[in-house]
């Protein structure tokens, strides 16, 4: 975390593109905004664009905006995230989502500054910061034909990655502290501390949801406590994994159809229902083409 925070003060100080990585819930975000607001561009906007799942005509619109008549349905013209974050920053998460056109033309745009609105022939110019994130193994996507990699250049001109909580146990008790005196304020309770197997629960939970996990869990317990002291049954904990089978278990007792079949499609559908049942995330996941997804999930 020390050398994440020394890459953001860099980040902060120039106007170089950031990129940054790390699991969902990390929060790539906070970080993205820690940056802006360090930096000499704080007084403007920091806007927030998500990438995921969006058509060309969308993506065209939600960017670099769209003039009446554009399309049907545009009844009036439309800033796009480029022109509101002229000045400041734009932050685009999840930019690996991003389909190819839409990279093609974001390349663009961070090459020369230059966008037009969706219906219009005038070339506009934004004094744009840009900061990504993704939390996909981009270079993979890179080596797969998946992401642009003279946009990959453009974008991670500062690449930094944001270890998981599971690697920083030495940062958990502060950051539970934090959490607790945060949501005890927003509650309005006065609470004192975690009883000790409470406390115990928590430091040796993985935390696969990283911050935003924590967060969630520690708001909860907040809530569910009425004392001062947050109690070992007010930490609810679900973990997205699923519960190991009991040991000496027998194969039938787990599940009666192992044939390849079965496992195949109860793969397909678990990475679809991770995916938060987006058929292009999930297709690119598994490493199969849309179509052969939708016929698998039809089967």
């Amino acid at each position: 975390m020390k050398k994440c925070v020394s890459m953001a003060k860099v980040g902060a100080r120039t106007d170089i593109p950031v990129l940054i990585l790390g699991e969902t819930g990390v929060g790539k975000t906070l970080l993205a905004r820690a940056i802006h607001n360090s930096s000499k561009r704080a007084r403007h906007q920091f806007v927030s664009f998500n990438s995921a799942a969006l058509s060309d005509t969308l993506l065209d619109s939600q960017l670099f905006g769209h003039e009446r008549g554009a399309f049907t349905g545009a009844d009036r013209t439309v800033r796009g995230k480029f022109e509101v974050a002229d000045g400041g920053t734009l932050f685009l998460d999840e930019i690996a989502d991003m389909a190819p056109n839409g990279q093609a033309k974001i390349l663009r745009a961070v090459e020369y500054g230059e966008y037009q609105r969706l219906g219009s022939e005038t070339i506009r110019q934004a004094d744009v910061r840009l900061v990504s994130a993704t939390h996909w193994p981009i270079r993979k996507f890179i080596e797969a034909d998946q992401f642009r990699k003279d946009l990959f250049y453009r974008l991670g001109g500062i690449v930094i990655t944001i270890p998981p909580l599971r690697q920083r146990p030495s940062d958990l008790k502060a950051l539970l502290a934090a959490e607790i005196a945060l949501a005890a304020q927003e509650q309005e309770k006065e609470i004192q501390g975690l009883a000790r197997s409470a406390a115990d629960k928590l430091l040796e939970y993985s935390w696969p949801g990283n911050l935003r996990e924590l967060k969630r869990a520690i708001e909860l317990a907040v809530a569910i406590t009425e004392g001062s002291i947050i109690e070992t049954d007010a930490i609810l904990l679900e973990p997205l994994e699923a519960p190991p089978a009991p040991p000496g278990a027998a194969a039938s007792e787990v599940d009666g159809d192992l044939s390849l079949t079965n496992a195949e499609q109860r793969h397909v559908t678990y990475v679809y229902e991770r995916m938060g049942k987006n058929k292009r995330r999930t297709a690119r996941a598994l490493g199969i083409s849309r179509t052969t997804l939708d016929r698998k999930l039809a089967e």
